[in-house]
């Protein structure tokens, strides 16, 4: 399903290089994690945007759980640091 506060093909280009990929493998319960980088995103996106819960996230994005620990990691990683500093540059030197 596609939400209002999904990245367009466009914008997702301009920052997929600065996401770092997902972990593979198996979750607590076994279960092959699926999730790819620009569904993490515009799972983050999402609840930024609604300003909701983390438990609240729709299940499309997956387990409320795996989302909140990749944005908590990228948060710690400074990946989203990064991704702001390029967006902003983008933005300010074009």
């Amino acid at each position: 399903m596609n939400y209002p506060t999904d990245l367009t093909d466009e914008e997702w280009n301009q920052i997929k290089s600065l996401v770092p990929a997902p972990k593979s493998g198996r979750g607590k319960r076994g279960r092959p994690i699926r999730n790819d980088r620009r569904t993490l995103v515009n799972a983050v996106f999402y609840v930024v945007r609604a300003g909701c819960a983390w438990r609240l996230l729709p299940k499309d994005f997956g387990p409320w759980q795996t989302v909140y620990g990749y944005f908590r990691q990228w948060s710690q990683d400074w990946t989203w640091t990064f991704i702001h500093d390029t967006l902003r540059d983008g933005l300010r030197y074009s």
